[in-house]
This record gives structure tokens, C-alpha cells and sequence, in this order.
């Protein structure tokens, strides 16, 4: 007789310690699937809001005005932020009068040092969650492989007569959740080399501008309002 060998029958037949490892993969899969689309459309809506902030700020709009542009916005940009809290810590060491000029610039660079930290950790928050899945769903998998075929080889000894019609059903049952963690991983490692790259480009992004924002500042320090250029 002809035994049902498709994927659903074998998950089926296998033994409880192998199903609840292919349970645990297939739902790790779909929460990496969630993080995979959420940081696809955070990164790329992120990358928009920086390039349209960049052709506002180097179009020679009014520093004090672009700031209180930015600063009215319930969210913005990564730069934006970036923008403000430098720009804020300039104009709060202006209102007191400070003379030196080193010390107010130090103080706003830390400002948007700061600010950079905390862009930073946004971008690649649930990124680690990714690194986990790529590098543990195949042990999960060949955890859950192992037991099943001692599992079967378990069963086999109860046998007379042992055939390749026994041995595959058992052998075939515990490499479907090897293929589960494969399927798990894959995907997880991929988006995870994508995002790391897409990332780093966006902290080069950032960090030049924080270069080129201090120099502006210290081109307007001893002007009575800073001027961008």
C-alpha cells in the first residue's frame, strides 16, 4: 500500500517533540516575516523623509526659520531631529550670552551626537531579532531532525523484517523540520545583510551631516542670527 508522503501527512505522523519544533520554527518564521516587511517600508519611508529634508535645508532657507519648522512637526525625519537638537542647544547657549564660541559648538555637536545615538538604535531595533533567527532556526531544525530519526530508528528495532518503505516515512518526517529551520533562516539572513547595509548607508548620511551642520554653525557663530552658508 501507497504511503502518503506529502508535506502535511508528515508533519502529521511525526512525533510530538519534532511537531512542537516545527510549530516554534513556523511561528519564528512568521514574526521574522513581520520585522522583514516592517523595517523594508520603515527604512525605504525613512530615506525619503531624509532626501526631502536635505533639499530643504541646502536650499538656503533661514536656519531660525527651518528650525521652527521642524520643531512644530509631531515626527520628522531622522535629520530632522538631528537638525533640532543641534539647533537647540546652539540658540539655548546664545539666549546666555555665552562668549565662547568653542564651548557652544562643542555642546551642540554633543547634542546631535546624542540625537544620532538614539536614530541609530531605532533603525536597527528588531535587527538583532533577524541575526538570532538566521543563526539559530538551523540548529532548531536539526535539533528537531536528530530526534525524529532516533525516533524512528526507536521504532524500528520493534521490527522482523526492515524495508526501505519503513525506514523513509521516519527519515522523511524528521528532515521536513531541518527544511522548516532552512526556511526560517534563509530568508531572516538575507534581510538582515540587506538592512545592515541599507543602515550603515543612512548612519554615513547622518554623520556627514552632523560635519556639515557644525561647520555652518561656525561660520554664523558671531552673527547675531545663523545664517545657513
Amino acid at each position: 500500500m501507497n504511503q502518503d508522503l506529502s508535506i502535511f501527512a508528515l508533519v502529521a505522523q511525526a512525533s510530538l517533540v519534532v511537531q512542537l519544533v516545527m510549530a516554534a520554527l513556523l511561528l519564528v518564521s512568521v514574526a521574522s516575516w513581520s520585522v522583514i516587511f516592517s523595517k523594508l517600508f520603515g527604512l525605504a519611508k525613512v530615506k525619503r523623509a531624509n532626501e526631502a529634508f536635505e533639499q530643504d535645508f541646502w536650499s538656503g532657507r533661514n536656519l531660525n526659520d527651518l528650525y521652527t519648522a521642524v520643531h512644530n512637526k509631531p515626527q520628522g525625519a531622522p535629520l530632522e531631529r538631528i537638525f533640532a537638537s543641534g539647533m537647540r542647544e546652539f540658540l539655548k547657549l546664545r539666549e546666555r550670552r555665552m562668549t565662547d564660541p568653542g564651548a557652544m559648538l562643542d555642546a551642540a555637536r554633543r547634542a546631535m551626537r546624542a540625537s544620532y545615538q538614539r536614530e541609530m538604535d531605532a533603525l536597527e531595533s528588531h535587527l538583532s531579532f533577524l541575526a538570532s533567527v538566521g543563526s539559530v532556526s538551523p540548529y532548531v531544525g536539526l535539533f528537531g531532525t536528530v530526534w525524529g530519526i532516533m525516533h524512528a530508528f526507536v521504532g524500528l528495532s520493534n521490527l522482523q523484517q526492515v524495508t526501505l518503505a519503513t525506514v523513509a516515512p521516519g527519515i522523511a518526517e524528521a528532515l521536513v523540520a531541518t527544511a522548516i529551520g532552512l526556511f526560517s533562516a534563509i530568508p531572516a539572513v538575507i534581510a538582515y545583510n540587506r538592512f545592515a547595509r541599507q543602515i550603515d548607508r543612512s548612519a554615513i548620511t547622518l554623520e556627514t551631516f552632523i560635519e556639515e551642520f557644525s561647520n555652518i554653525l561656525q561660520r554664523n557663530v558671531s552673527a547675531p542670527a545663523p545664517q545657513q552658508g
